[in-house]
């Protein structure tokens, strides 16, 4: 008999995620169906996308860790008997580790935050890129691209690797950099030869109790990366995705009506907007894995 989750202490509340304690090792990483955009949690859910999410990661945790040894934090299957039954399909059990205070973001592509810093500095980050580049524009090479991890509410910013330096020691920030490049890169490469383009992407890492860095909480998401068709593919637009740019892009549209700089906070997702993102995010689970969304586990909404 599988437990409840009120058999669990709840630890905290992030924009989409809730964490539980199991035990002394290990934690319940309970994705939800909230979205968010511009450092708001929407009122509206979209149906299924903590199950997407959960799904997502499960497929690339397991692609990194068998092909390319990037060891991440999962402590078991997706169907764990520790995982309560109201939550299954979209929570794992995870193995408890010293995360660490930096977004490790991985960019492929010139857009986002990332361009309106170029636009202003003509770099990165800090990195200096060359005169000339527009949105969409592919790098040679992907970027190492840190932020900083904002309380909920607030906007995660941009920072240089000197930054990373000073947060976490000289060592280890050249390890979160070599393995962020290194775990985009596979990522992506798996991606476009299910002809999607993972234009950029967020990581978080933590630190076992053998000081290991470990993969941890998700991992190529549509939450936490942009994904475009590669076959539309055109340098100096915006491209359409798979992710919530989606919302984003209908929430500063003359439709809703929201002033993303003004005091009030988004309007409701219409319907049809909602359903739009839902089937995004199963159509970029279903190219990527080549699984059925239909088949994975746990209640469908």
């Amino acid at each position: 008999m599988r437990p409840a989750l009120s058999d669990y202490q709840h630890l905290a509340s992030g924009k989409v995620r809730e964490l539980y304690r199991v035990d002394a090792d290990h934690l319940l990483f309970v994705a939800t169906d909230r979205i968010s955009a511009y450092d708001h949690v929407l009122d509206t859910q979209i149906p299924d996308k903590g199950r997407i999410l959960t799904a997502m990661s499960v497929f690339f945790f397991d692609l990194l860790e068998r092909e390319h040894g990037v060891a991440n934090h999962l402590a078991g299957p997706a169907d764990d008997p520790r995982i309560p039954g109201e939550v299954l399909g979209r929570a794992l059990v995870v193995r408890e580790l010293q995360m660490l205070p930096v977004e490790c973001v991985a960019r492929g592509y010139l857009t986002g935050s990332g361009l309106i810093d170029y636009q202003k500095t003509g770099a990165v980050c800090g990195i200096p890129l060359p005169p000339g580049l527009v949105e969409a524009s592919k790098f040679d090479e992907p970027l190492f691209t840190p932020a900083t991890k904002a309380a909920q509410g607030d906007h995660d910013e941009n920072i240089t690797f000197d930054d990373v330096v000073a947060l976490v020691g000289g060592e280890r920030a050249e390890q979160l950099r070599t393995l962020t490049l290194r775990t985009y890169r596979a990522g992506a490469e798996h991606a476009l030869r299910k002809g999607i383009i993972v234009a950029d992407t967020k990581f978080e890492f933590g630190v076992d109790d053998s000081g290991a860095l470990r993969l941890a909480d998700e991992v190529f998401t549509p939450d936490s990366s942009r994904y475009w068709p590669a076959d539309s593919y055109t340098e100096g637009q915006v491209q359409p995705s798979f992710d919530k740019q989606f919302v984003r892009n209908w929430l500063t549209s003359p439709e809703s009506g929201w002033d993303r700089y003004g005091d009030q906070p988004p309007p409701p997702l219409p319907p049809h907007i909602v359903n739009a993102t839902r089937e995004r995010y199963i159509e970029a689970y279903e190219r990527i894995s080549g699984l059925n969304f239909d088949e994975w586990i746990g209640p469908s909404a």
